[in-house]
């Protein structure tokens, strides 16, 4: 027997919680992902929320999305503004994926929200995602912040986040993930991210080989900043310099979550910030309070003797590898589980001789894989593992391994480490 609710029953419904929102929202469209912006802005526009009432900075891009848009909240929240930060997926629970001055909303905030978007939707059938979109701009504008920061879910063109026309758009990183969605080359994947772009307004690309699509796409806004050519980020001792079109911003602080790719992330960001000086003016000290305060769960994040990742492709994993490498101490163990849709192979490959123990381990069903599955396609890669249930089994089994001595990594999925995190 079906247990789906009619709309007409879920708009009644104020009493519900936000897991029973949740569990209708999964249940509300019959595809998971299905890309398209026709329904959204319809919703959107019932809701009144297409009307350019706030700016807003859009975050596309295949790696570093999420720390790109919480260094961005940070820079103009540390400024004196009220900050709106939509980001996805999340670790623990929901409420992490829309912030207000750095604070998730509450419970109760999502199910008001929620609950606005039910009823202006009508017969409109909306994805979890978009449903969370609409939330998320919903309470933006009743709560009026003064800048809202919205990270795409998956490509950009075609998004629901895209219904918004952004004052500027950074995209972090083209690389070869969501091929069934987004096309197999990163000319077709560049080409759908750039679609945040908007014709005469701030474009800045972070990538240092860009597509040529991304470049194309580029060229038709107002200020396209491209990294390399008109900014770049220089390291010093203990810090670091932004170049931009104004001169040189020195001796600025390392951005809190390390590696080579937040320092390029966080130029992007600069460049975005400079560009919009005259509608947002942000003072240096604001950008040296956003570098060091910006917290991101999950990624590089050290908890104990764990080292938690999300990376979860092959050029994030390159990433945490090289990082990884360049530690004085290796780590003693891996666990990690993938989705089936990863290019299982080609991480195997980069983490090839990191550590002494590899742990496959299996998430749900049906888009991860068990570790069995995970353990066979790693072996593809040259990447010996032991196989474990879940999350939670693989590092219970590393722990044992290795006595309780050394570092754990837990990578490949949100799925992953927040399987850890919760367990």
């Amino acid at each position: 027997m079906s247990h789906l609710v009619t709309p007409a029953a879920a708009a009644d419904r104020d009493d519900w919680s936000l897991d029973q929102w949740l569990a209708w929202q999964e249940r509300l469209h019959p595809s998971r992902i299905d890309l398209g912006l026709e329904r959204v802005r319809r919703v959107a526009s019932c809701l009144g929320l297409l009307e350019a009432w706030v700016p807003t900075l859009t975050v596309a891009g295949t790696n570093g999305k999420g720390s790109t848009a919480v260094l961005a909240a940070a820079v103009y929240r540390a400024a004196g503004y009220r900050v709106g930060c939509y980001t996805s997926p999340h670790l623990r629970r929901y409420n992490e994926r829309i912030a207000i001055d750095d604070v998730p909303v509450s419970d109760a905030q999502l199910c008001r929200a929620f609950a606005a978007v039910e009823q202006a939707r009508g017969d409109v059938s909306l994805t979890y995602f978009e449903f969370g979109t609409l939330a998320a701009l919903w309470l933006f504008q009743r709560e009026a912040v003064q800048v809202q920061v919205l990270e795409v879910g998956l490509g950009g063109r075609l998004d629901a986040v895209n219904v918004v026309d952004a004052d500027a758009a950074i995209l972090t990183q083209t690389g070869l993930d969501h091929t069934d969605w987004l096309g197999p080359t990163r000319e077709s994947i560049g080409r759908e991210q750039a679609g945040v772009f908007r014709e005469g307004r701030v474009a800045v690309c972070v990538d240092p080989d860009p597509p040529r699509s991304v470049l194309e796409a580029a060229r038709t806004a107002r200020a396209a900043r491209l990294l390399g050519r008109d900014f770049s980020p220089h390291s010093i001792a203990g810090g670091w310099d932004w170049r931009g079109p104004g001169g040189t911003t020195p001796g600025l602080p390392l951005p809190a979550l390390p590696g080579t790719m937040q320092l390029r992330n966080a130029a992007g960001v600069l460049a975005a910030v400079d560009a919009l000086q005259q509608m947002l003016p942000v003072p240096r000290a604001a950008i040296e309070t956003g570098l060091e305060r910006m917290r991101l769960p999950g990624r590089l994040e050290r908890r104990g003797d764990l080292l938690l990742d999300v990376a979860h492709n092959a050029e994030a994993v390159a990433v945490l590898a090289s990082w990884l490498r360049a530690q004085a101490q290796p780590p003693r163990a891996i666990v990690i589980g993938m989705m089936r849709d990863k290019p299982v192979e080609a991480v195997a490959r980069e983490l090839l001789g990191l550590c002494e123990r590899v742990y496959a381990v299996g998430l749900p069903a049906p888009r991860g894989l068990s570790g069995r599955e995970l353990a066979s396609r790693l072996a593809i890669g040259g990447l010996r593992a032991e196989v474990a249930l879940d999350p939670a089994a693989g590092l219970c089994a590393a722990r044992a391994a290795i006595g309780g001595n050394g570092t754990i990594v837990v990578c490949g999925s949100f799925k992953t480490v927040a399987g850890v995190v919760s367990g």
